[in-house]
């Protein structure tokens, strides 16, 4: 209220000053504009008299006060020539910027007055034209001329921040006069024309923390030792007042918002002494046991805390890491506990800044100290093994139940319970070790094999016997310790060759074994000839001593037509206790060679050819050969193409079309359906037939009932049921009987039961059985029954 009080008397101060100045600046401007009415006489050389005439118009700058608000037009000057009589025949016309609607003229007396009012921050000055013409004719009097009308500037516009709120910030505990921020304020006025845009600056609120330099508009800090954590903002207001600061002046102000930054000016503080925790004996190394935090009202880096155990019993039992997210110290198992052996452990654990500010030091120092008392508790524990693993040796081959080690557990308890011992079978797939589950002796049931396997990997269990859900398991390695059991052989497959022309003592090969046993039972091997050899006439062998030899020719002149390959027989040794051996054999080829010792050929029958046959002669063998197999296939093709007839001729075999039933035919009586030499033996038929069966159409499937019995013993009753099926058989040829009596193949025990060979060859059977077979075979047992008797007479 009291600055509206303040404006509005100015105002009104203002606007009388603004009357009294404008007329008495309209008289004086109109005295200056009055444009003078005498001329001047001027002589010139030799008596002439020139006459210059003065110029029409007396041009002064017009000026007008702006934001004028009075009831009649301002008056802004007069326009008069000095050839204006007053008798009204002169018109004066007004020209240019705003003529007309803010600038308007008195035709006949000259007088422009401003009949809007004015605004110099809008526009300053305005350019017009005046010019005097005659009122009758509109006929210039005077040449145009231009002058200018300023507006005349008064405090009208107060000062205006470029901001309306401003940010700053400034670390706490600065130094009185630190510089905050600077503010800027601009005024629209005039800054040339009084003190209308001269500004100064002061503060309104925010003493007495911080102050502001009047002519910049710099604020700076106002009192020392500041702290961002009593208070962190502060809210400023500034004021730029014009016309110099002093009364009547118009002001504007901006707010600035202060914030204290922080910096490290505070140590950490553990809000209590000692620290109380827990943890079970059965916790694994890393697992949490309880946290602690020393607080610093400090934020960002400047809080950063960082803990450490600087002493106590539990140094190498627990360790404390800093978990930066909530700025604690977390406290983690170390190493495994053991109720038994201690149940309480003391550490001092200390928390420090992480980030010093060396200013503040003194404030120091920038740590603290607090004590963690941990309690162990007791816990149901499962077995533990003496040893975190175990280590056994066994010899190879050796026998089942050989014992090889002996592992052993316990309860670390109070209550000390028994244990039992088992082996985690998948590990041990095969089933190699088994374990005395009283007492944790591992031995053998099967016998194992170096080569096989050098070391086994088990896991040995050990469980209460009363909790059986406490066990614990180690891992046990055994190692196959190697007996020489291995002889050695050649390390390839070695083929050698040697030429025909090779000298005397020259090596040709050279070669080395391989022994599936460890290196002590192997190398250094030892290569010999076998005794009964070691005189050989072509060959000899030198050990290298290096687990290798050399082959080398004993003789020279060998020949591939006398002999191409030799085998050589060399016996190995390994150097194990006690050493074995075993007899390899070298195939060494002789092989013709060129004259630097390079192989050509190793193939005695290709050798033979070249000596006697020319390249033509073999390429012409070799064409009679493909034109002979091209006619035997022509004339094989045009064989099969030609139709066979369905009757077999005389002198065809017809043997090959016989169908086997396995039954046996009517004898010799049944001479008339088949040519008698089908009963030979196929053996003595030199040549060969194909066969010429027809397949027939479909299958006829004889009648169960007629089958005789597979023991029965009467013949005639076996034939005359294969009579009859044959006769009732459709698919059957009318040479069924043909395909009966054939000759039963060579593996038959029986053999042929034709007579037409067994009169020429000697026999030692008996025949008498053929009396039994009934009348149909009588003949035959009289035939072959009579001929021990025609050998007893002759």
């Amino acid at each position: 209220p009291k600055m509206k009080e303040d404006h509005c008397l100015h105002a009104a101060l203002l606007c009388l000053g603004v009357l009294c100045y404008s007329q008495a600046l309209a008289t004086e401007r109109l005295s200056h504009a009055r444009p003078s009415l005498h001329g001047h006489l001027e002589k010139g050389k030799e008596g002439q008299v020139l006459h210059r005439s003065k110029r029409g118009w007396v041009w002064n700058q017009f000026f007008v006060i702006e934001e004028y608000t009075g009831p009649d037009p301002v008056l802004v000057g007069r326009l008069h020539s000095d050839i204006d009589s007053g008798d009204g025949n002169i018109k004066y016309i007004l020209s240019g910027e705003g003529a007309g609607i803010i600038f308007v003229i008195d035709d006949k007396s000259g007088n422009i007055h401003a009949t809007k009012t004015l605004d110099r921050e809008e526009r300053a000055q305005y350019t017009l034209t005046a010019q005097a013409v005659d009122r009758n004719t509109n006929r210039p009097l005077e040449p145009p001329s231009e002058f200018i009308v300023k507006v005349q500037d008064i405090n009208d516009n107060p000062p205006e921040f470029l901001h309306e709120n401003y940010h700053a910030n400034v670390p706490e505990r600065s130094n009185v006069g630190t510089s905050v921020i600077q503010v800027t304020a601009s005024d629209a006025d005039d800054p040339t024309y009084g003190n209308s845009a001269k500004l100064v600056y002061s503060i309104l609120e925010g003493q007495p923390y911080f102050s502001v330099e009047a002519q910049t508009g710099i604020i700076r800090t106002a009192l020392p030792n500041m702290d961002r954590e009593a208070k962190e903002e502060y809210h400023v207001v500034i004021q730029a007042k014009d016309m110099g600061g002093h009364m009547g002046g118009l002001s504007g102000t901006t707010k600035v918002t202060i914030t204290l930054t922080d910096v490290n000016d505070n140590p950490p503080k553990f809000p209590q002494s000692v620290y109380q925790m827990s943890v079970s004996e059965a916790a694994v190394p890393g697992e949490e046991v309880g946290r602690v935090k020393a607080k610093d009202p400090d934020i960002g880096e400047n809080g950063l805390v960082a803990y450490s155990i600087i002493d106590g019993d539990g140094m190498d039992m627990f360790e404390i890491t800093t978990d930066y997210e909530t700025q604690e110290g977390v406290v983690k198992l170390k190493k495994t506990l053991d109720y038994e052996t201690k149940k309480s452990y003391s550490l001092k654990v200390e928390a420090a800044n992480v980030h010093i500010d060396p200013k503040f030091i003194s404030n120091g120092p920038f740590k603290d100290t607090v004590t963690v008392k941990i309690a162990v508790e007791d816990a149901d524990e499962p077995p533990v093994f003496l040893k975190p693993s175990y280590i056994f040796e066994v010899q190879e081959n050796a026998a089942s139940g050989t014992v090889v080690g002996k592992v052993h557990a316990k309860d670390p308890d109070a209550a000390n319970s028994a244990i039992r011992y088992s082996i985690d079978r998948h590990t041990d797939l095969e089933r190699y070790f088994v374990i005395n589950a009283e007492d944790g002796n591992i031995k053998t049931i099967k016998t194992l094999d170096r080569e096989e396997m050098a070391w086994h990997n088990i896991s040995v269990f050990a469980v209460e016997v009363h909790k059986q859900h406490q066990e614990a398991k180690v891992p046990v390695a055994i190692k196959v310790v190697d007996v020489n059991d291995n002889a050695p052989k050649f390390a390839a497959a070695y083929e050698a060759f040697v030429c025909e022309n090779a000298r005397s003592n020259q090596q040709f090969i050279t070669i080395s074994a391989d022994d599936k046993d460890d290196s002590a039972n192997g190398p250094r091997f030892i290569f010999s000839l076998p005794p009964e050899i070691i005189h050989n006439p072509n060959f000899t062998l030198r050990d290298n001593r290096d687990n290798t030899a050399s082959v080398l020719v004993r003789r020279e002149g060998f020949s591939r037509q006398k002999q191409d390959l030799y085998l050589l027989p060399i016996v190995i040794s390994d150097g194990g206790v006690p050493p074995l051996s075993s007899t390899n054999t070298l195939s060494i080829r002789v092989c013709g060679c060129d004259g630097s010792g390079s192989l050509l050929s190793c193939n005695a029958e290709a050798y033979v050819l070249n000596a006697g046959l020319s390249t033509g002669a073999l390429i012409a063998i070799l064409a009679c050969i493909v034109i002979l197999l091209v006619i035997v296939v022509l004339f094989v093709t045009l064989k099969r193409q030609k139709k066979e007839p369905l009757i077999v001729f005389e002198e065809e075999d017809v043997r090959e079309n016989i169908i086997t039933y396995d039954d046996e035919g009517g004898g010799e009586e049944d001479t008339e359906a088949f040519d008698i030499a089908t009963l030979q033996n196929p053996d003595g038929i030199n040549g060969f037939m194909p066969r010429k069966d027809i397949k027939p159409e479909y299958q006829y499937l004889p009648r169960p009932g007629l089958r005789p019995a597979p023991n029965s013993v009467d013949v005639d009753d076996f034939i005359n049921t294969r009579i009859q099926e044959a006769d009732n058989d459709p698919t059957a040829p009318p040479y069924d009987s043909i395909q009966i009596y054939g000759y039963e193949g060579r593996g038959s025990v029986a053999g042929s039961l034709s007579s037409l060979e067994s009169a020429t060859t000697d026999s030692d059977l008996d025949y008498d059985y053929l009396q039994n077979w009934g009348p149909r075979f009588k003949k035959l047992a009289d035939l072959y029954g009579s001929k021990d008797t025609f050998d007893d007479d002759s």
